[in-house]
């Protein structure tokens, strides 16, 4: 196979000749400006992959559907988005950047539009898929356009402010979602994007400048794409249906064994297409390998504890959605003030002591969870403990995972590192959604506590895997030559 970059690699490749612009007090200020603009355009993006969570029940009482139905709202974001983003890296570097940026921002303000005006569940669902394809230009194209701003020395830190941002969204999605919620509609979840992304808009066509990779031609093999989104849908559709329509129902085998037969095909198309929609010869480097497995892992668990969370809090102990909310948000508070830190810790001693922390943590609030919480709402001492150690665990992973999988690459391939890791954390996001619905079942008064309960223990043990793959052993001596540089500071 001739090996390809299918994302904005060429970005990068300029900001890794780029001189130092930042010496200057005015290119200064100009590159801080395109940060604060690439991260508002990922925090927009990325708060739409939780902010739907804390409405999840209103929105299902509003269309009288079943949470097995309403979860495609969650699941179709992140497959469309996890199977576009790095085919969207591709199409910035062949038609400018700045363009595909700005169209993404557009494009998705629409769709959210379209999104808090849908007049049933199925076009809601037909929305946030279409929501997803703009919101994946946006992401590898903010990374592409704030790398050349920045000297090499500066480089990890708007790439870590970048990943934090992003990990910052996705914790706070459901505290903003609940006072859009409770004050004015679920509607406006959706619609609240359309200033925030004209904003962006206005700011970007003055102060982005325009670049283009004069290599690029073509767009990612179709065929690939369509696969990358095939095989996570036919497994979410398997394990999200099974408990309702059996395990043993012909539909559900189906799905599953889909979802089995087309990975290796997948596999297949990508080494034989020529221009593949991911570039394997990536997961030769062991730190980018094990960071995106570990992914994977957390962003499962977390996906899937949000939502969880979120349906205890309203079901169980009766909160309303604002309530909820607020009893929530300690942690992703907490989530704000950890991020930036953890990823100078992490250049400081390694990115995996930090990750193994984090999963710890993540594994005993969850354990938490299971042990102490009870039908009666004790939120002071059965949960509030529990919360903070969950938040300290997403803080401490999130933004180093980001930092950890673009900068164990080549500075050139910052771009398409960052946007490997959004698909596998995204296709996390599919699955966890997934397993929850399957692991809580249809939960009866007599039973939901312990259906419940075991929806924690579940996703504290795949938690805690996520740190723990990574002291998988290597099976080689040597590996491709990386990058030193291992976590954002």
């Amino acid at each position: 196979m001739t090996a390809t970059n299918p994302t904005a690699a060429g970005a990068a490749a300029v900001a890794a000749d780029a001189p130092s612009p930042a010496e200057d007090p005015a290119a200064r200020r100009h590159a801080l400006g395109v940060l604060a603009l690439g991260s508002l355009g990922v925090f927009v993006v990325f708060l739409d992959t939780t902010i739907v969570n804390i409405a999840f029940r209103t929105i299902s009482l509003s269309f009288h559907t079943t949470t097995g139905h309403l979860a495609w709202v969650l699941n179709a974001y992140s497959l469309v988005f996890a199977a576009m983003l790095i085919p969207a890296g591709r199409l910035a570097d062949r038609y400018g950047r700045k363009r595909v940026f700005l169209t993404g921002l557009v494009g998705f303000a629409l769709m959210s539009a379209l999104c808090g005006l849908a007049p049933s569940e199925g076009v809601l669902v037909a929305g946030r898929a279409l929501q997803a394809v703009f919101a994946a230009l946006v992401v590898p194209t903010s990374l592409a356009l704030i790398l050349p701003e920045f000297p090499a020395a500066r480089r990890h830190v708007a790439v870590g402010t970048w990943g934090a941002m992003g990990a910052a969204a996705a914790a706070l999605g459901p505290t903003i979602g609940a006072l859009l919620t409770e004050y004015a509609s679920w509607r406006w979840i959706f619609l609240v994007n359309v200033p925030i992304c004209a904003v962006v808009v206005v700011f970007g066509l003055r102060l982005l400048k325009e670049s283009r990779d004069p290599g690029a031609s073509g767009v990612p093999d179709p065929i690939g794409v369509l696969l990358v989104a095939a095989v996570p849908a036919m497994l979410s559709l398997g394990i999200i249906e099974g408990p309702d329509w059996g395990w043993s129902d012909p539909r559900v085998i189906g799905a599953l064994v889909l979802a089995a037969l087309l990975f290796p095909v997948f596999l297949w198309r990508t080494t034989a297409a020529a221009r593949p929609v991911l570039d394997l010869a990536l997961f030769k480097v062991r730190q980018f390998r094990l960071v995106n497995a570990a992914t994977l892992l957390f962003a499962t668990s977390f996906y899937g504890m949000l939502l969880s969370n979120v349906l205890f809090l309203q079901t169980e102990w009766h909160y309303s959605v604002l309530r909820s909310a607020l009893a929530s948000a300690p942690g992703p508070l907490l989530v704000t003030v950890v991020a930036r830190p953890a990823s100078r810790l992490a250049a400081a001693i390694g990115y995996r002591p930090v990750l193994l922390a984090g999963a710890t943590s993540w594994a005993l609030g969850a354990a938490g969870y299971a042990l102490w919480v009870g039908s009666t709402p004790q939120w002071t001492t059965h949960w509030l403990p529990w919360m903070l150690l969950i938040g300290l665990g997403i803080g401490l992973t999130l933004p180093v995972q980001s930092g950890a999988a673009a900068q164990s690459l080549p500075p050139t391939r910052y771009a398409i590192g960052s946007a490997v890791n959004a698909s596998f954390r995204q296709l996390g996001a599919v699955i966890g959604i997934s397993v929850f619905v399957a692991v809580l079942g249809t939960p009866t008064p007599a039973t939901a506590l312990a259906d419940f309960e075991r929806v924690w223990w579940v996703f504290a043990a795949v938690g805690l895997a996520a740190g723990l793959v990574l002291l998988v052993p290597a099976l080689r001596r040597t590996e491709p030559a990386a990058a030193p540089v291992v976590a954002a500071e």
